[in-house]
């Protein structure tokens, strides 16, 4: 009988990322990179498919189930590589993507800039129409003028048109109209409605929301179409699953749908990766550290998982600056990301410091050890400078590194006009990466009400292991957990995540007020729009619902989402809703005001799927000598105790038995990642074979 596998690819700005998963025996069957293909990321996907495939000799046919995790759609909005978009809204509302909320989001710059609309103003328009707040046509769309408007945007040559109507979120007849006439006179032009997208309160960022779903529609339409038929073309005839930056999953029509809701995927599906193998470490609250490529995001993850946002921002100006970004309204794990990834470029600033990132090589022309094309030096060459990554074993040592060239660029644009040693720069790239990378993690646990001494980290990503303890030591962090496959993390929580879709309505009210009536007829409804897409898996009756609603204190601007009981959704069950909150309002900002009213602005639904659980065979753990698996050392550079290069044992991961333990320092190699082990800290590893570092001397923090 032949294996049965679950394959997962997650594309990130660099690398694109294998997973093949033997689903009888629990194990991973393979892990595999390629280099992201930027001109044509389907291209890659297949490559890796085709080859990871044939490592373990089996076929597309072998596959039973897929899924895929992807940058295309973030990409396309920092890059400005979307489609030629249309706005169609209200007449008096066309400069609300402009107009924004008013609000600075840096109080001492009167100039701060704020990113480019997705729509500009010639291509955003006006049709006579009103809704008022409670839903009541005040005011019919004028379908002539209507008609007519299409018809110029299409001679424009507009791919895509979003419509964000005024109120439409509480009556959606006139947008749905708009949608209907665009179909009759131009079916080649894709449409994203406000109402579906989605149905909220808050004028600009539903807007917002919208043009970015309809900007980056065609792009992605065209990306999974063309997918699919290479995929079909190798034999593979299962669906393909697509992860959402909510953390489930969905399927390939929903995602051309509602591209938008795939804005974080393969973030999300890091942090599902986190929360997975921090439960196998015996941790519930775990700090996921993904450094990939060209990126590097934190998140918390609390009680096995992350927390879902109802909004983020998209090509933030500055990155540490809410309000800087493009709203976009679409539930979304939550975690901060920044510019630095192995391929960030290091340079002189205009102060005559080092600066590491946001810029990156990527994957063409990349760092310059690539020999790809790259000059700028990069994190990656630093780091083979300092002897952290071997030349000839990057990528399993499918890919050659050059030392000379990455020596090279850091003499030349660093060392030279800085006046520093060339180890000593590279060394300073390394670091800054490092207290960038704290920086964030600490802003994004502090704002949670959550001391990062209280966690462990679960690094992963092609970059991660070999800056995490570094990362740890600067937050006071004493544990690290790398797991096998680390490399490729996020494809693996890819695999964790469940078939799930997110519902929303917009219902503001007191909760001391609430007609409870309408609330359980927008359950209602929600669920019967779930049942409508869990359709064609043939399994709706499975289904699983969960609640939740933004809540907040009468006066506030921002809201706090709290799971609801299902039984509490009544006058009875006030009371219950309102200790949620208090709790959850406690929990995170330390206390709760008593003494003011309880508003409810969006009720939500959370439909899921049930799916086989994703597991791992344990093994037993046993004494074992660690120098088993050595493979060999190198010359490695250290700051401390004192700062220089020493001898520095190298294993080979794939020989590190469950129970071997050694001290720092070292270094662990598999294909897709390195370990680097500080002095100060001891490897074990466990049951599941996940590396596991203890720092064991020193307080951790600085």
């Amino acid at each position: 009988m032949r294996k049965r596998y679950a394959i997962s690819v997650d594309v990130g700005g660099t690398f694109t990322d294998f997973v093949l998963f033997d689903q009888e025996a629990g194990t991973p069957a393979a892990f595999h990179k390629v280099l992201t293909d930027a001109e044509r990321p389907a291209r890659a996907v297949v490559t890796g498919w085709r080859e990871i495939l044939e490592m373990v000799g089996a076929t597309s046919a072998d596959v039973d189930h897929a899924v895929h995790s992807t940058t295309i759609v973030t990409n396309a909005i920092v890059e400005r590589r979307g489609a030629r978009t249309a706005l169609i809204t209200t007449r008096g509302f066309r400069d609300v993507l402009e107009i924004g909320i008013e609000q600075l989001y840096d109080i001492y710059d009167l100039f701060a800039p704020y990113p480019q609309p997705l729509v500009p103003r010639e291509l955003r328009c006006e049709v006579d129409e009103r809704i008022t707040r409670d839903g009541e046509v005040l005011r019919p769309l004028d379908e002539e003028a209507a008609r007519a408007l299409v018809d110029e945007l299409a001679a424009a040559g507009v791919e895509s048109i979003a419509v964000a109507l005024i109120h439409a979120y509480r009556n959606p007849v006139h947008e749905r109209r708009l949608a209907e006439i665009i179909a009759e006179t131009h079916p080649e032009i894709t449409v994203s409605l406000s109402s579906r997208v989605a149905p909220l309160i808050g004028e600009y960022e539903r807007t917002s929301t919208v043009a970015a779903d309809a900007y980056v529609k065609p792009l992605l339409r065209r990306y999974l179409t063309d997918l699919m038929e290479q995929l079909r073309a190798l034999g593979y005839e299962r669906d393909l699953s697509m992860m959402l930056s909510s953390g489930g999953i969905t399927t390939v029509e929903a995602a051309m749908e509602f591209p938008i809701r795939l804005l974080e995927s393969g973030p999300a599906a890091g942090a599902f990766a986190a929360g997975f193998y921090g439960r196998l470490a015996g941790h519930e609250h775990v700090l996921s550290l993904d450094m990939g490529g060209t990126t590097a995001k934190a998140c918390l993850i609390e009680n096995g998982a992350p927390t879902v946002a109802g909004m983020l921002e998209a090509d933030r100006m500055h990155r540490f600056k809410p309000g800087s970004g493009l709203p976009i309204m679409a539930p979304t794990v939550d975690l901060i990301e920044i510019g630095a990834g192995g391929g960030s470029i290091a340079h002189v600033n205009n102060l005559g410091l080092m600066q590491v990132g946001p810029q990156s090589a990527e994957s063409n022309p990349g760092p310059a050890c690539y020999a790809l094309g790259g000059e700028e030096p990069t994190v990656t060459d630093a780091n083979v400078l300092l002897g952290y990554l071997d030349p000839n074993y990057f990528l399993g040592g499918r890919m050659a590194l050059e030392p000379e060239r990455a020596r090279t660029a850091v003499v030349e644009r660093l060392a030279k006009p800085l006046g520093l040693d060339p180890i000593d720069a590279a060394w300073g790239i390394h670091a800054i990466v490092n207290e960038n990378m704290a920086q964030a993690a600490r802003t994004h646990l502090i704002e949670r009400n959550r001391d990062p001494r209280s966690v462990a980290v679960v690094a992963f990503g092609g970059a991660g292991p070999a800056h995490a303890a570094e990362v740890a030591r600067i937050l006071g962090i004493r544990q690290v957990i790398v797991p096998m496959g680390a490399g490729v993390g996020s494809a693996i929580g890819a695999l964790t995540a469940p078939m799930a879709l997110p519902f929303v309505r917009s219902h503001m009210t007191l909760l001391d007020d609430c007609d409870w009536a309408l609330v359980h007829a927008l359950y209602d409804e929600m669920r019967e729009e779930a049942r409508r897409a869990f359709a064609a898996t043939g399994n709706v009756e499975a289904a699983r619902y969960r609640l939740a609603a933004d809540m907040r204190f009468a006066g506030q601007y921002h809201e706090l989402r709290v799971d609801l009981p299902e039984d509490a959704l009544g006058p009875a069950g006030a009371r219950a809703i309102e200790a949620a909150f208090r709790e959850g309002y406690a929990a995170t900002y330390g206390r709760a005001p008593s003494g003011l009213g309880i508003e409810v602005l969006n009720w939500h639904l959370i439909a899921e799927l049930p799916r086989p659980a994703f597991t791992l065979a344990a093994e037993a753990c046993h004494e074992r000598d660690p120098r088993t698996a050595l493979k060999g050392g190198r010359p490695v550079y250290f700051p401390r105790p004192e700062a220089g290069y020493r001898p520095c044992p190298v294993y080979d991961r794939y020989r590190l038995e469950p129970g071997a333990a050694f001290d720092g320092p070292g270094i662990i190699e598999e294909r897709e990642a390195t370990i680097v082990v500080p002095p100060e800290w001891r490897v074990t590893i466990d049951g599941y074979r996940n590396v596991i570092l203890e720092r064991t001397e020193g307080e951790g923090a600085r």
